[in-house]
């Protein structure tokens, strides 16, 4: 471990990926295992416990995205500047110290207003701490593998992500069902400090100082294409997380967790399949090959006539979305000099939080009007305009 460490202590070779790479999955797995595990527990708390309407319930699971968003340049210097490693486990103390604020709500002793208040504070931390551990976990492993290889780390990158999503999702439900969102709380607040044992060993990344850095505002230039694409896919991925559970109490269906697993699972299928892709054929075929699927997703659940068929959509739109981050990222890397690697990642990674952010009140308010398959309609109008977004890059070396 020693001698792979000072080997990746120089320019990222190709042999610095494997087990340290691995080891970085698993840790950022477990964290995302805080953002899984209460996604379907929150809309139910703040909507049935706390009785608040829908698009109370929307800015809950979204305003974690705004401070995601607001702290991406901090989070893209930060691993600039320090290193991926610094950011990550930065993050993971933001992660922590949410799920802690999650146990401050369940238990104070006020009323409803009170306890929506530290929820909220505990979102906020959660999109600081999702920040800086997806945005330092990208630039770690990128470091780690080197460019060449962006597309395929970014792939496991997510397949660590999604398949926290999949695992937390019936996991948060089941425990709150049987213990309540303090139970919930309590495993939130564990989990990343768990993440650091799995960081042990791994090689640290080195800050990207060859030289000098392109400005923020210039580098969401460069990137902005592929960066809205991506902010547009996104919002088919937002409206599963914050209504998918409502839409099912809503039509009498049971399996809400598995209906978000089935999105995971297909997410994760997709990467194990499909992961080397963007790295072979260019990032802008294959997106545009997996925003065909995530369409078809969501007008599945839009139409669903019985549980299946969402099961189906959700999916669908899982094995679609799957594929979109990391064939744009490539876009997006390519772009960018390296010394400002971590800022582009970051500002790419800035749309699709603030899509994520503004569909949860956005769509709460037309599902509040127009019931929430309206959600699902919206999130296809997106992806068809993500589609046309991106087809002008096939045409950009």
């Amino acid at each position: 471990m020693q001698s792979l460490a000072k080997r990746c202590s120089s320019p990222p070779q190709s042999e610095c990926g494997g087990l340290p790479v691995i080891l970085l999955c698993l840790a950022v797995f477990s964290c995302y295992l805080t953002v899984g595990m209460p996604l379907p527990v929150i809309p139910l708390f703040v909507s049935q416990v706390l009785g608040y309407p829908d698009w109370i319930v929307g800015l809950a699971v979204g305003i974690q995205f705004f401070a995601t968003v607001s702290t991406r340049k901090f989070a893209g210097g930060i691993a600039d500047n320090q290193g991926g490693d610094v950011a990550l486990r930065r993050g993971l103390v933001a992660c922590s110290l949410a799920g802690f604020t999650y146990l401050a709500a369940a238990w104070l002793p006020t009323g409803p207003a009170g306890k929506l208040a530290v929820l909220m504070l505990g979102r906020l931390l959660l999109g600081v701490g999702e920040s800086l551990l997806l945005t330092g976990g990208l630039a770690w492993a990128i470091g780690l593998a080197g460019p060449a290889r962006s597309g395929r780390v970014m792939s496991w990158v997510g397949m660590a992500m999604y398949g926290a999503l999949a695992a937390g999702a019936p996991a948060g439900l089941a425990l709150d069902a049987a213990h309540g969102f303090l139970a919930v709380a309590v495993v939130v607040t564990i989990l990343p400090l768990l993440a650091f044992a799995a960081l042990i060993g791994v090689p640290k990344s080195p800050p990207n100082k060859t030289g000098a850095s392109v400005s923020f505002r210039r580098v969401v230039g460069i990137i902005w294409r592929p960066g809205l694409a991506l902010g547009l896919q996104g919002v088919g991925f937002a409206g599963i997380g914050a209504f998918v559970s409502l839409y099912f109490v809503a039509e009498g269906w049971s399996g809400t967790g598995l209906t978000l697993s089935a999105f995971g699972v297909a997410f994760i299928c997709a990467r194990i399949l499909c992961g080397e892709l963007p790295d072979k054929f260019g990032g802008a075929r294959v997106a545009l090959a997996f925003f065909v699927i995530e369409i078809a997703g969501q007008a599945v659940l839009a139409t669903a006539s019985h549980m299946g068929l969402a099961m189906t959509g959700a999916a669908l739109t899982g094995f679609g979305c799957s594929m979109i981050f990391p064939a744009l990222g490539v876009e997006t890397v390519k772009r960018t000099p390296s010394e400002s690697r971590g800022t582009a990642l970051g500002a790419f990674a800035a749309f699709q939080d603030i899509a994520y952010a503004l569909t949860g009140p956005v769509t709460g308010t037309v599902a509040g009007l127009y019931g929430y398959r309206s959600v699902f309609l919206i999130g296809t109008a997106a992806a068809l305009c993500g589609l046309a977004i991106t087809v002008p890059l096939l045409r950009q070396k």
